[in-house]
This record gives structure tokens, sequence and C-alpha cells, in this order.
């Protein structure tokens, strides 16, 4: 299996298979598709309309409101090089920040805290190995935000904070470069995925006790350079198991309680990234594109239904994560991607035929929710 030899890399040749990405997507997006004329700014003082979708700017120290028809409507800053983001039903969103989590009441448009990091995660800085904030989620009843915290050169750890202060209450040590952070549907749980360590920490929301469930269907060998490591995670709601896409080629799932690992073969042969869940249980999942040349297909959508059946809809250029409309007929893909070769923008994906179009929103956008 050529994935398989993949994983014994070393880190040099990581590097340099992403160097070769990064000139690859840039050549590629030089010339993107025609884009909507940009929207109409908000007045300051306007409420938001409903249906807007928000995007953390990992390129710039901000968030991007987006007309999901016509591009980005207005920004509010809130710290360096935001990462995920996370929304409640009271309207206020907890963005990952390097510098804290960040409160803002998305329907006035205003900053109303920073809520700093307890770690020492040194200095503040960019890009994709930066310390600070990377996966962020609610609890069920918006009591606590959890945030997965990089903390460079050593493990990671999950800040929990009190919504209602709002700041930090608890630390609990977690793997390496926590990319994504998820919830039970009964908030029990906390389920942080590590990038860097091959795994996901199961934390017990009560107690804070952690459980380390390896997640690694091409093994760990490599270590640091391999390509083969766990991104973002799914939480099924019908069972409540862990779907982690690998490469465009095996889905894993895994039982939380069990720590038992099944692999499910997928068809995009792709680099993946992020996930999310429809309403009626189709899966999607991104393809940020072949790891080199001539080695896999390039950046795609897959969306699987939960028979396991799968159709892969191409996109131009890197992405990186993907959010569903409330009708579950259109997906919203960032286009910042963690890697060099991003773009400044959201492609809009049809989900029934395919057909896609960009739109402009805000400097290397990663996180996404519809509003």
């Amino acid at each position: 299996m050529k994935r398989r030899a993949r994983g014994a890399r070393t880190a040099l040749t990581g590097l340099a298979a992403a160097l070769l990405l990064a000139a690859c997507t840039q050549e590629g997006t030089a010339a993107p598709s025609p884009a909507p004329s940009a929207a109409s700014p908000l007045p300051a003082t306007a409420p938001t309309p409903d249906g807007l979708l928000l995007t953390a700017d990992f390129g710039a120290d901000t968030v991007t409101f987006v007309d999901p028809r016509r591009g980005a409507v207005a920004s509010v800053t809130v710290g360096r090089a935001p990462y995920g983001l996370a929304v409640g039903p009271d309207g206020r969103a907890w963005v990952a920040t390097a510098e804290g989590v960040a409160v803002v009441d998305t329907r006035t448009r205003v900053r109303l805290a920073l809520v700093p990091h307890r770690t020492d995660t040194g200095p503040v800085t960019d890009g994709e190995y930066r310390g600070g904030g990377m996966g962020i989620a609610l609890s069920p009843d918006g009591a606590n935000a959890y945030v997965g915290v990089n903390v460079p050169g050593a493990h990671g750890v999950l800040e929990v904070i009190d919504t209602a202060r709002p700041q930090v209450t608890a630390v609990v040590p977690v793997g390496r470069r926590p990319f994504d952070v998820d919830v039970s549907p009964d908030g029990a749980e906390v389920y942080v995925t590590g990038h860097d360590s091959f795994d996901v920490t199961v934390v017990a929301a009560g107690s804070l006790r952690t459980r380390r469930i390896q997640v690694a269907p091409y093994g760990t060998e490599g270590g640091l350079g391999s390509w083969l490591k766990p991104h973002y995670t799914a939480v099924r709601p019908s069972d409540g198991m862990l779907l982690l896409p690998f490469e465009g080629e095996r889905l894993a799932v895994v039982d939380p309680r069990t720590g038992r690992t099944t692999v499910e073969p997928m068809t995009a042969d792709t680099h993946q990234h992020g996930v999310t869940l429809t309403a009626d249980g189709r899966l999607l999942v991104v393809g940020t594109g072949a790891v080199e040349p001539g080695e896999g297909n390039g950046p795609s959508l897959t969306v699987r239904s939960p028979d396991g059946a799968e159709r892969v809809y191409p996109l131009e250029g890197p992405h990186e994560d993907v959010a569903v409309s409330r009708d579950g007929r259109t997906a919203y893909v960032t286009g910042g991607y963690t890697r060099d070769g991003h773009w400044n923008g959201i492609t809009v994906v049809d989900l029934d035929t395919g057909a896609t179009r960009r739109l402009p929103a805000g400097t290397r956008p990663l996180g996404v929710a519809v509003l």
C-alpha cells in the first residue's frame, strides 16, 4: 500500500512534501474561478441577519460575517491567529486564538471579552505550529466552553471555561496539537483529537478524568514526520461513535466507551481534514489534496451516506473545514488550510449536484459556523 509506506517518512521528507504541496496549490489557485462581487457592508448599528456565516480568519486577527450569496459583510477583531469557533444558541461565538478565547456577540458584532489562556504557550505568533487555542466546542447546555490549547514542543491541554463568568476554571492534559474538540450528545464526555500524538483523549466532563485512545489506522511509524495522523472528528449522534477520516482511504470508527476502532474504506484518495455531519447522517469530509504530486487526488468534498456510499466532489485549491446549511442542502468549505497554499474565501457546494461557487471571505478562513 502506498499509504503505508508514506507513514514511515521522516520529518525532513514531510517538510519537502509540504513545500511541494504549497508550490502546487499556490500555482493552482493563481487564477481562481471568478467570485461574485463583494457584498455591501452591514451598517455598524444594524442587527446581524439570520443565516450568515461566521469564519475564523487565521491569517488576520478577525472573524468575518459572510453573506452566503454575496460574500463578506463585516469583521470583528478577536485576537491573534483565530483557529476554531463555536456558536451557542444565545448568539455568542467562542473563538480560539493564540492569545485566548474571544467572546463575540454575533447579533451586534461586538467582542465582549478575551479570556486569556491559563497555560503558558510561549510567544504569541502566527502560522501552523503557533501556540494557543485550536479546536473548541460548547457543552450542550452552554455552561462550558472547551478549548484545545497547543503548547509548542509539548503535549497540549484542554482548558475549561465557565461561560457565565467567563474564565478558565480547569486545565486538563491531552495529546499534542489538539486540532479538534467535540462533546458527546449528552455532554458527559469531551473528545480532544491530538494530531501529533495519534490519539483522542476522552475527558469526563464531571470529574475531568481522562482516557487516551490511540487512533492510527496506518500505525504511528514516522512519528512527527508522518502525514497519517488524525485531524478532525465527528460524533455520530445515533450511537456516539467517533468518526475520523484518513487520506480518503480509511474511516476510523471509534467506540469511546471501549476504545475499539474499526476501519471502513473511503474513496477520495486525498489528504483529509475538516468534517461535519448533516441532520440526516451524511458525513462531509474535506480533502486538501495530494500530499505529493502523483500520489493521490486533488482537493475535494466527500459526501458519505450512512450506508457507506460516497460521492466525491472536486474542489479548486486547498480547503480546511466545513459547515452545512440548516436545510442540509449546502456545504460551506473554508479555503484557509492550516498549511501553505491557502486562499481567502469559501466554496459553496450544492450537496445534491456537486455544483460549486466561490465567495470572498476573511483572510485564510479556517473555522466556520452558520448563524
